[in-house]
């Protein structure tokens, strides 16, 4: 069974996000900040986080990002998608720099997100 940890703070976000992965066969964990991300990534080692980049605390999205492909050996550790309300293609550029698969952009369709964790699971 595939893990998936879903960092966002918002909960109404974070429950979206639950709901529509309850139809697959995944393990699923959820963090509210970066600090928690990173703790809750150690423990449960997921296969993907679903990262959000603007949280409230000294690391956002971006930190934990970068943390996550610092801590891991190459192509060892878990598949990162940039969730953020922010689409500018430095906003984008800034994400993929810090080490993410692939950027989001909010609001999106639950079928975006089941499609880009599919491409994700493909390209594995």
């Amino acid at each position: 069974m595939k893990k998936i940890l879903i960092v966002d703070d918002h909960a109404d976000i974070r429950r979206l996000i639950r709901m529509t992965l309850e139809f697959e066969d995944y393990d699923v964990r959820e963090a509210a900040d970066g600090e928690a991300a990173l703790a809750l990534a150690q423990e449960f080692q997921p296969d993907l986080v679903l990262l959000d980049v603007m949280m409230p605390g000294d690391i956002n999205g971006l930190d934990v990002c970068r943390r996550l492909r610092a801590a891991e050996a190459p192509g060892r550790g878990p598949r990162v998608i940039m969730l953020s309300a922010r689409g500018q293609a430095s906003d984008r550029e800034a994400g993929l720099q810090a080490g993410a698969d692939t950027y989001l952009v909010k609001p999106f369709s639950p079928l975006q997100l089941i499609s880009c964790i599919g491409e994700l699971w493909a390209a594995a």
